[in-house]
């Protein structure tokens, strides 16, 4: 067997460690995990074979994140979770979920670290529980109390360090999370709008009209199945258990 070359491996690591997400998605999307032309036979049995092959991407990734930035700790553990986790998985296509699972959580992990390099260490985890619990209803309290500071500092961190009010930040960051839904489920816009926690569907389309040009339903047609830039689960969300 002629092993492929190291450096298309070595591109597909260093997108995870740099956060692109885009590049990350095209990649599941073309199904490479499963593609074992020049990755070496580790195991007769395939899916043990792909087990294999998972616990040695993991264990770079996790090393290569470190080193770009990622907590030790935290990348260590999120890695100890995903390899436990293949205890549970017998079929081709579960294997493959999960490792596209592991990959995009690394990808959007490393994403938001680009994204805060340079912030107030207040404001970087302000950011974290945006992204973290995008899907609840957010408000500056909520992020005051998380990061023990006052409500009016928070205001202030957020326009003098990303130029906009905690709302705009907020509202902007779940009507990007909701075009990935809109792109790639079949959730009813009722579902998506309650999924984000907006008031209701008629806020969720006045805003997202505001924002896109375009109303949500219109968003679909236009750009289902396109460009996928979310996570492998739920798009913008971890799973609980690997946050823990």
């Amino acid at each position: 067997m002629v092993h492929r070359h190291q450096n298309r491996e070595l591109l597909f690591y260093q997108q995870v460690a740099s956060g692109d997400m885009e590049a990350i998605h095209e990649n599941c999307l073309r199904h490479e995990f499963l593609n074992q032309a020049g990755v070496g036979k580790l195991s007769k049995d395939p899916i043990q074979n792909l087990k294999y092959h998972f616990v040695v991407s993991v264990a770079i990734i996790s090393r290569l994140c470190v080193d770009n930035g990622m907590e030790m700790e935290k990348s260590y553990r999120l890695s100890d979770y995903y390899i436990q986790a293949l205890d549970d998985i017998s079929t081709v296509a579960a294997m493959e979920e999960i490792h596209d699972k592991m990959v995009s959580d690394y990808t959007y992990r490393m994403q938001i670290i680009k994204q805060s390099a340079g912030l107030s260490r207040p404001m970087t985890e302000c950011l974290n529980y945006i992204y973290s619990h995008i899907k609840e209803r957010i408000t500056v309290k909520d992020l005051a109390e998380y990061t023990s500071n006052s409500a009016s500092y928070i205001s202030r961190l957020f326009k003098e360090e990303v130029g906009v009010s905690t709302s705009d930040y907020i509202r902007n960051a779940k009507l990007e999370a909701s075009k990935n839904l809109l792109r790639f489920s079949d959730y009813s816009l009722a579902d998506i709008a309650n999924y984000f926690s907006f008031t209701s569907q008629s806020h969720f389309s006045q805003l997202f009209l505001k924002e896109t040009g375009l109303t949500p339903k219109k968003y679909r047609e236009k750009y289902y199945g396109t460009q996928w830039k979310g996570t492998a689960n739920d798009i913008m969300t971890y799973t609980d258990e690997s946050q823990e």
